[in-house]
């Protein structure tokens, strides 16, 4: 008897399952991948177009060249999703599977904060980071902010790196003197998930580069014409270019389904990823899991890719009548590039108890190099490779 398993969002979450349910089932299994958009942006690399060492097309690639051979992709907007029939409606046509998995990621919304988007750069988007490399190119010194409108975020070191590598590229433009550069950030350490030691670590970088920072600070509006950022204490903050990274929302079709808890995200079992709904999961950004320390799991594609593969392989051994063993354990890593062709890793186990167990790595070459074949690996994908 054939299976069918649909798989909505075609990131690292979706493509990884999709790959890896494709190898261990029958022909006779149909996998459905399901995006609103038939190319994929690798996000790793979105900071690499901001400085100028990628172009646009060198981390983007169509989505069927991404997928194994024998893997349907349908390109259209996730309307609806009822995890009871494991169904969703794609642009007014309803598809049924036997296994549900759900790895759309968050939704940016910049426009929380009016007129953000008018005068910053959100470098979590193609066109944000090619404005940025465009504003980075004429820049001749002034004030630099790296601004987190919310404490939560996909990608924790992603701030932190971009500071590091601004700075980087304003000394081979030859005008770092002439600046400053200014992380201000709504969460309280940077990368506080990983501990005290990683963001000691962190911010002992930032001070190396003469890189300020102001945590625990959250914008309420911003004043395009004066150039100014306002904050919740009363306190301002000028600039001559700014850089964010935008609220970031469940998307709307998760948030109105029964699946999204009461901030709109997935509440998962943690080992399997498994929801409330047999044979339903969440993966990558869109699932929450709650640690010892009282914080969720970093949303990063690390884990996004982990979680894939525990999904696919115990999906594929209820259809092969095998029971599932496979489980995520909370390992990951974290590349924070800091320019000057070096890189550091964070990486540990977040599952750890009482609190995650996560070292940091200090920038080298060698870290730098392992980051650019794992963008390489990603976007060649070579069949059943």
């Amino acid at each position: 008897m054939s299976h069918t398993a649909i798989i909505l969002g075609a990131g690292i979450g979706g493509i990884a399952t999709a790959n890896e349910l494709r190898r261990r089932c029958s022909r006779d299994d149909r996998i459905i991948v399901v995006d609103r958009t038939a190319t994929h942006v690798f996000a790793p690399s979105l900071l690499w177009v901001a400085v100028g060492t990628r172009r646009p097309d060198q981390i983007q690639r169509p989505v069927r060249r991404l997928l194994h051979p024998g893997i349907e992709f349908v390109e259209g907007t996730v309307e609806h999703i009822d995890p009871s029939a494991r169904a969703v409606t794609i642009n007014g046509k309803r598809l049924v599977g036997d296994a549900l998995v759900i790895a759309l990621g968050a939704e940016l919304m910049p426009e929380t904060i009016p007129r953000l988007s008018r005068i910053g750069h959100n470098f979590y988007t193609l066109v944000g980071a090619q404005r940025l490399r465009e504003d980075l190119d004429i820049f001749e010194g002034g004030d630099v902010v790296v601004l987190t409108v919310d404490p939560m975020y996909k990608c924790p070191a992603a701030p932190y790196e971009a500071a590091l590598l601004i700075d980087d590229y304003l000394r081979k433009r030859g005008v770092r003197t002439q600046s400053t550069i200014t992380i201000i950030a709504a969460e309280a350490a940077p990368m506080g998930v990983a501990g005290p030691a990683v963001s000691d670590a962190v911010k002992g970088m930032l001070a190396d580069r003469r890189i300020a920072y102001t945590p625990n600070t959250r914008v309420v509006s911003v004043d395009p014409t004066a150039r100014l950022l306002a904050f919740s204490d009363g306190t301002s903050a000028s600039f001559d270019l700014l850089a964010f990274v935008p609220p970031h929302r469940a998307p709307e079709a998760v948030a109105d389904s029964e699946l999204g808890g009461d901030t709109g995200w997935i509440p998962v079992d943690r080992a399997t990823l498994e929801t409330k709904f047999d044979s339903v999961y969440a993966i990558g950004d869109i699932a929450t899991i709650p640690l010892s320390i009282g914080k969720p799991l970093p949303k990063a594609g690390v884990f996004a890719d982990a979680q894939a593969h525990v999904v696919a392989s115990n999906i594929a051994a209820l259809w092969n009548q095998q029971s599932p063993t496979a489980t995520f354990d909370g390992h990951g890593a974290c590349f924070l590039e800091v320019g000057r062709g070096r890189a550091a890793l964070g990486s540990g186990n977040f599952y750890g108890e009482p609190r995650p167990v996560v070292a940091l790595k200090p920038p080298s070459f060698l870290l730098h190099f392992a980051k650019v074949i794992f963008e390489r690996r990603w976007l060649k994908r070579p069949p059943f490779g």
